[in-house]
């Protein structure tokens, strides 16, 4: 077995969402002084590869620590957008894998949008589901959706991140190396903290890969 990580490293440098401040850091404590290293983190919720909760858009859904761990975990499979040239995933680019949807808990949207990570480009003109294909997606007991994008949505009004957040379909944005995954279903990890009331937080993502 091989895991394969599929989170961004959190660092000053970490690119945000537009308007959102990024993440500072500080060593209050260092081994020179007080004999250990400790240090002060401050960031938002859904900084570098994160989790969305219901909470986060919706007033009555549900935060991340309400659910049980294994919400957080379970098989998985990739689908390789790459060939799409145009900023809409339709319904019927995800047809064909619908008996390999049957048999998942999270689908993964590898888009290689990830590859502008750091760039300004990151975050204009990204490819999102319609919302047709959103719904179709909802329509099956998936625990998440997994995109190598900064968002599931283009507009302020979020009716991507709605159809799957009012099924409790976790949303993992953010996400990194998918194209090192492989066309099979695989296990998948990513734990939140478990931050009281928390609309989002940044997760630990990962694939278990049999050899």
């Amino acid at each position: 077995m091989k895991t394969i990580d599929l989170s961004h490293t959190i660092s000053i440098e970490t690119p945000v969402y537009p308007g959102t401040e990024p993440p500072v850091f500080s060593t209050p404590c260092t081994i020179e002084n007080q004999g250990f290293a400790e240090k002060r983190i401050t960031l938002f919720s859904h900084t570098g590869t994160h989790m969305d909760a219901p909470s986060h858009i919706l007033s009555e859904g549900k935060s991340l620590d309400r659910f049980p761990t294994e919400k957080f975990m379970g098989k998985a499979a990739v689908i390789n957008l790459t060939h799409i040239d145009r900023t809409e995933i339709k319904y019927h680019d995800l047809l064909q894998y619908e008996t390999r949807i049957l048999k998942i808990d999270f689908l993964l949207l590898y888009t290689g949008w990830y590859q502008k990570w750091g760039k300004d480009d990151y975050f204009k003109k990204y490819p999102v589901l319609t919302a047709e294909a959103a719904r179709w997606l909802a329509g099956f007991p998936l625990k998440g959706i997994g995109v190598d994008m900064i968002s599931v949505d283009q507009t302020d009004t979020y009716p991507i991140h709605r159809v799957f957040l009012q099924n409790e379909i976790l949303i993992v944005e953010n996400l990194t190396n998918l194209s090192e995954l492989p066309d099979e279903i695989f296990s998948f990890f990513c734990f939140p903290l478990k931050i009281q009331d928390a609309d989002g937080s940044p997760v630990r993502a990962a694939a278990l890969i049999s050899e």
